[in-house]
């Protein structure tokens, strides 16, 4: 499935609806080139899930590992762009954080084997101006469940 995502806000609304329908054990995988909104994605989805877009949901880069605690759900945020090998991700208790919550992992390869369960979010730039599109594969249970990250009212919850 691919989905349009015109500006900043349109990956924002795709973030949200990510966060809203994030279960414990969830994997997401977040590739992309440098630059195309990886990081945007997520801190989108956690801000959603925390319910407070001011919340400070820095990158990843150099801690490799940051994790929220929504009242629900102890979301982990990942980015193993520095990582040369699969077996330094091991170091990082990933298997443990996807036990207790769920991961957003962006740069997947660097894990070398990616669980069976899971979302792929692959991100490009189309055009100018910033405009991305954002392609989404789900494996396993997210194969059902792909459809409401595209449903603009799934997952949203009221107020």
């Amino acid at each position: 499935m691919s989905i349009p995502l015109p500006d900043e806000a349109a990956t924002e609304r795709l973030g949200a609806r990510l966060g809203a329908l994030l279960q414990p054990g969830d994997f997401v995988s977040l590739s992309g080139d440098l630059g195309a909104g990886k990081t945007a994605l997520a801190r989108a989805a956690v801000r959603a899930r925390l319910g407070d877009w001011q919340e400070e949901v820095p990158s990843p880069t150099f801690t490799l590992v940051q994790t929220y605690e929504a009242p629900d759900l102890l979301i982990t945020h990942v980015d193993l762009y520095r990582l040369d090998r699969p077996e330094d991700a091991a170091e990082l208790g990933l298997g443990d954080a996807l036990d207790e919550g769920a991961l957003l992992v962006e740069w997947p390869d660097r894990l070398g084997r990616l669980p069976q369960d899971r979302l792929d979010i692959s991100i490009r730039l189309v055009g100018e101006g910033g405009a991305r599109e954002a392609h989404l594969t789900g494996h396993g249970q997210w194969a059902a469940r792909l459809r409401e990250l595209h449903d603009p009212l799934a997952g949203l919850k009221d107020e």
